[in-house]
This record gives structure tokens, C-alpha cells and sequence, in this order.
């Protein structure tokens, strides 16, 4: 039986444009991500660099770049919230028949975005609706790592079994199946979180 439901963020509640990173930077002169600048994505995840470290990696990859086109090709990867998905978010905490967390691999520059595209109020409405709301780059944690989960299970008191993690990425979700939470691997374009109840 589900008593707690974890919840990703992006591509599950908030649309995201995962490729634009990879789109835009071919205009530059440097067009291949290398394996560093994924480990300096990665150690900004966890806040282990700062803004201004991240982007000055960033614009040392790609001199032809300013800082401002850099800031401004990572957040246009935040796109829309569609409101029918808060609707349905705040609904399930007005039934009060799960435990809800977020848990999300985020940063410093993209949290600020949502927060500005969204609009205080929205944000505000979205954040309530759980018990816990867990950013990676505030609690120094990442998924896929097998330490993030466990993380949340033992703060938070909750049986793997009992526990349902929604994620639109696989390797999260593997990962967090191999404890023992119960599943779903959304997949964006052909499901919807508002679908919850039917996949369990």
C-alpha cells in the first residue's frame, strides 16, 4: 500500500527544453560538452561550485559566449507549469491520504528562474503542497546516487515499500527501485503526473 509519494520536478510538474543546451551552444566555437564540463554541471547540482564559478567554466568552454548568453541559454530550459498539474498537486494534499516530498536535481540559477517565471504566489501554492522539499544543490545530494534516496527514507521516517518516486528519467528511477520504492518512470509527451491514481 502507497502511503508516501516522492515527486521530481522537472518534466513531471514543470515543463523543461532539456536540449536547448546543446542546441544553442552550437553556435559557438566549442560544440562538444566534454566529460569536465558535465562534472562541473554535476558538482553545481550538489552546490559544491558557486554561480559565478559555474559560469566562468562555462565561458572559459566557450569564449565567444558572454556570461549573459551563457545565464540565458541554461534557464531557457525552464518552460512553462501548467496550471491543471497544480490543480491536481493541490487536490492530493487537500485529500491527505499520502505523505508528498519533491525531490529534484536542481541549481542556484534555474530555482531563481522558476521562481521568476512562475511568480511568487504560484511558487508558493506549488511548495506547500509538500511535507519536504528537497533541492539538490541545498542538501549537497544528487540523483541517481543511491545515497539521495536513503537520504530522504531516513529523515523522513518512510518504508521503501509504502513509498511511490515519480521521476521522467530512468537511471533515477532504476536507482531508487533497487531499495526497494515502488516506481514510475514518466515519460514526457505520452503520460501526465495528473494520471497518478491509474499506476498504482
Amino acid at each position: 500500500m502507497i502511503k508516501n509519494i516522492i515527486f521530481d520536478f522537472g518534466d513531471v510538474f514543470i515543463n523543461l527544453d532539456k536540449e536547448i543546451v546543446f542546441r544553442e551552444m552550437q553556435k559557438y566555437e566549442n560544440p562538444e560538452l566534454t566529460p569536465k564540463l558535465l562534472e562541473v554541471s554535476n558538482a553545481y547540482e550538489i552546490g559544491a561550485i558557486t554561480t559565478d564559478a559555474f559560469v566562468k567554466e562555462l565561458n572559459n568552454a566557450f569564449p565567444k559566449a558572454s556570461a549573459e548568453e551563457i545565464i540565458s541559454v541554461w534557464n531557457g530550459m525552464i518552460l512553462d507549469f501548467p496550471d491543471h498539474r497544480l490543480e491536481f498537486l493541490e487536490q492530493l494534499t487537500k485529500e491527505n491520504t499520502y505523505r508528498l516530498f519533491l525531490l529534484s536535481n536542481t541549481n542556484a540559477l534555474h530555482i531563481a528562474h522558476v521562481m521568476e517565471s512562475m511568480g511568487e504566489q504560484k511558487y508558493n501554492r506549488f511548495k506547500k503542497c509538500f511535507e519536504q522539499f528537497y533541492l539538490s544543490h541545498e542538501i549537497a545530494l544528487r540523483k541517481p546516487n543511491t545515497d539521495i534516496y536513503e537520504f530522504v527514507l531516513k529523515e523522513n521516517d518512510l518504508n521503501a515499500i509504502e513509498t511511490l518516486f515519480v521521476d521522467d528519467t530512468s537511471e533515477n528511477t532504476e536507482a531508487a527501485n533497487k531499495l526497494g520504492i515502488k516506481t514510475w518512470n514518466l515519460l514526457v509527451g505520452k503520460e501526465d503526473v495528473t494520471q497518478l491514481k491509474s499506476k498504482f
